[in-house]
């Protein structure tokens, strides 16, 4: 008997540890996600083509790219990927109506601009340009396009007033940890995700005009999360296109007008 008992004491002592070991680790795994999630979120570079673009200034500091044209009708701030800098966003014109102005955000930590990228600091660089749009352009349209992780702070705009006068999404999320879920289903990542955009949260009580483009054989967004987010805005248009994550500016099927 007391040799039974010696053997179930050290089967119940190595399964103790065994689950110890499995928390320790888990608790590890969740610590170092917190630590590296914004390597793993944000990917910028550091060139310095302008790319026939020209440098926007504010209060002395560049805070991005633009192509102006004379007495624009509309002018659109766009806010690029997580990937790159706002100079490589100049494939996007051809997007754009040749009546308009964009300009181009340049994230904190991206191309020359200081600082380090996270959810607070680019949302914070998002409200400031939108601002000095509207303070310039008084008596023009000033409208937001956000394209992948720049749906968030896009949407997040939604909120100030004046709010934009259109809202256009192209490969956006519903909830970026949804997103994140998808890629990493067997671990909670939504838990300790710092930089967690909610668009359905930020869209909510937007009255202006939204467009949300979703690419049928995205792998990195994947259309669904466009979708839902369309389902919660009844009144948007929503377009699903060929392509992936990244081919929406070469297929020429996205057009960014404000009519």
């Amino acid at each position: 008997m007391r040799q039974h008992a010696h053997l179930a004491e050290v089967a119940l002592s190595l399964a103790g540890r065994t689950v110890l070991y499995v928390v320790f680790g888990f608790l590890a795994l969740a610590v170092g996600c917190v630590a590296f999630q914004r390597k793993l979120l944000y990917y910028p570079t550091h060139h310095q083509e302008k790319f026939g673009l020209s440098e926007w200034l504010h209060e002395g500091q560049q805070i991005g790219y633009a192509h102006e044209v004379p007495s624009p009708k509309n002018v659109w701030l766009l806010l690029h990927g997580n990937g790159g800098q706002a100079s490589d966003r100049v494939y996007a014109l051809a997007s754009f109506s040749n009546h308009d102005s964009v300009f181009i955000l340049e994230y904190p930590g991206y191309g020359s601009r200081p600082g380090s990228p996270s959810m607070s600091s680019i949302n914070a660089a998002a409200k400031q340009a939108y601002a000095a749009l509207r303070s310039r352009y008084l008596n023009t349209p000033v409208c937001v396009v956000g394209e992948s992780i720049g749906s968030g702070p896009a949407s997040l705009l939604a909120k100030n007033q004046p709010p934009p006068d259109k809202i256009v999404l192209i490969a956006p999320f519903d909830k970026l940890s949804r997103v994140a879920a998808h890629h990493y289903p067997f671990f909670p990542i939504g838990l300790c995700l710092r930089d967690n955009w909610n668009n359905i949260e930020s869209l909510k009580g937007y009255k202006g005009p939204l467009e949300i483009f979703g690419a049928r054989d995205d792998t990195i967004i994947p259309i669904s999360h466009a979708k839902a987010l369309a389902e919660r805005n009844p009144s948007c248009r929503f377009w699903e296109i060929s392509g992936g994550h990244n081919d929406w500016a070469d297929s020429g099927q996205v057009k960014i007008v404000n009519q």
